[in-house]
Parts: structure tokens; C-alpha cells; sequence
């Protein structure tokens, strides 16, 4: 080990000095900072959220998060940069992705903030209280599994995408038996089929995010589901739209959807 009162140690110890000042500059923070909103891939990976999960850029991020020195740093960040593009070149190639096939639903009300602002507090509790009962009574009946809760929506899992639609259209009729102050609850649907990653209780990936985008597409009271979805469904109990394009921030381009309804 040097001695800092030595020549040569104090010539390190002002090296690293500097070194540590030139990686903590404002412009060498701005700098790294730029570089990772332009490279493909997550642009904030190397948090809890993104380093979960087996992969070996997953197992990578974690060990260098974990270094992270007490300040910020423009050699972490761009450490983290090149895992993120790790990560990126993964998932394009189909790994980092889960193994099993899941249908994905996405449901929401619409116009419930604004009705909400209006209403107070003890109306929207007991609305979402009776979206909720009927929510999850639809998704248990079609052998679905409630992910989680988004405020106002749900996340759900099934089977296939003809256990989804059953369980959207079981859940129209039974929103039809719910007014609260004058509202009448309407939702929106997204339904994607795809590979998503599982951690925990959650699911994680660009399937989540597509299947999420698909719902946000929708009008009020439509379903939507994608083409890979579509792939499996009994054309005799439903009625296909025309596929459109899905135009939306992070959804694959090619990507089509289509509106769906039953026969009868």
C-alpha cells in the first residue's frame, strides 16, 4: 500500500482525486445521462424493478447497482448503459423473456376521474367496490388470475385469449347492473398474448407494456385484441374487426389489433 506522504503516493492520491472530481462533473453526469436516453434498451436500467430475475445481465446489474459508489457517477451510469443494451439485445432475441405462453387483459373505467372529482370520496369508494366484486367474479369464472389493481383498472391473466373475452363480456353485462350517483361504469379493454417475465406475483416485459397500450387504444365498451391473440379464437362465437396498426409509444411496429365481439 502507498504511503501518502511519499512522492509517489501523494502523486496517487491526487490521480485519484482527480479522477473521482472528473467522474462526479455536472457535464460528465449530463453526458452519461445522454448517452443512455440514446442507446436501445431501458434507459433506468440497474434499479430493483430491472436487475430482477435470473439473466445474466440481470445477475450483472445487480453486482455493479450494488457498487455503486456514495455519489453520483458518470463511470456507473455508463457501466449500466452497456448492460442495458445487454439487456435490450436479449429480449429482441427472445431471451430474458418468460417461458410460458399468457394471455394478458387490461381493464379500465373510463371518464371515472372526472366523474370522480364530482362524486366525493364515499361514492367512488363503493363504485369501485362493486366494479371490483364483479371484476374479479368475471375473471374467476373464465379460470383467470387478477395480477394486480391500477387504481381505477385491473390487470389479469388467462389461459388463452378465449378465456379473456369470455370473462370482458361476462363483465359488460354485469357492469350494466352498477349506477352510482349517476354513473354508469364503462370500461375499455386490451388483450395481448405473449411470453411476459414472471417475478413474484408480477409480470414484467414488453408484453405487459403491449398489452397495456392495446387497452389505452380502445373506446369505451371495446375490446381489442392482438393479431397473435386473434390467432386462436373460435371464428364461429365472434366477430373480427379489420386489423389496424397499433400506433403507440414502445409497441412493436408491426404490430395489429383488432375489435372483437361475440356472435350473439
Amino acid at each position: 500500500m502507498s504511503d501518502p506522504e511519499r512522492p509517489e503516493g501523494r502523486r496517487r492520491e491526487r490521480l485519484r482525486r482527480a479522477a473521482v472530481r472528473a467522474d462526479s462533473h455536472p457535464a460528465a453526469l449530463r453526458a452519461s445521462h445522454w448517452v443512455r436516453s440514446r442507446l436501445p434498451g431501458d434507459s433506468r436500467f440497474g434499479d430493483p424493478l430491472s436487475t430482477a430475475g435470473p439473466e445474466g445481465f440481470q445477475v450483472v446489474g445487480r453486482r455493479v447497482s450494488e457498487l455503486q459508489p456514495g455519489r453520483a457517477s458518470a463511470a456507473h451510469e455508463l457501466g449500466l448503459a452497456a448492460l442495458q443494451v445487454w439487456q435490450e439485445l436479449s429480449e429482441a432475441s427472445g431471451r430474458g423473456r418468460g417461458s410460458e405462453e399468457v394471455t394478458l387483459l387490461f381493464a379500465d373505467l373510463v371518464g371515472f376521474s372526472s366523474w370522480a372529482l364530482e362524486a366525493g370520496d364515499e361514492a367512488c369508494v363503493e363504485l369501485l367496490r362493486a366494479v371490483g366484486a364483479r371484476t374479479d367474479s368475471a375473471i374467476r369464472d373464465a379460470d383467470g388470475a387478477v395480477v394486480k389493481r391500477l387504481g381505477d383498472g385491473v390487470m389479469a391473466t388467462f389461459g388463452g385469449a378465449d378465456r379473456a373475452l369470455e370473462a370482458v363480456f361476462d363483465l359488460r353485462g354485469r357492469l350494466t347492473e352498477i349506477e352510482i350517483d349517476g354513473y354508469r361504469p364503462r370500461m375499455r379493454f386490451g388483450i395481448h398474448c405473449g411470453r411476459p417475465r414472471k417475478l413474484g406475483g408480477d409480470y414484467y416485459g414488453v408484453d405487459v407494456n403491449t398489452a397495456a397500450r392495446i387497452m389505452d387504444a380502445a373506446d369505451p365498451d371495446q375490446v381489442l385484441v392482438s393479431q397473435p391473440g386473434c390467432a386462436e379464437l373460435d371464428q364461429a362465437r365472434y366477430r373480427l374487426g379489420r386489423p389496424k396498426r397499433l400506433k403507440a409509444p414502445g409497441a412493436p411496429e408491426d404490430l395489429r389489433v383488432v375489435a372483437v365481439e361475440p356472435t350473439s
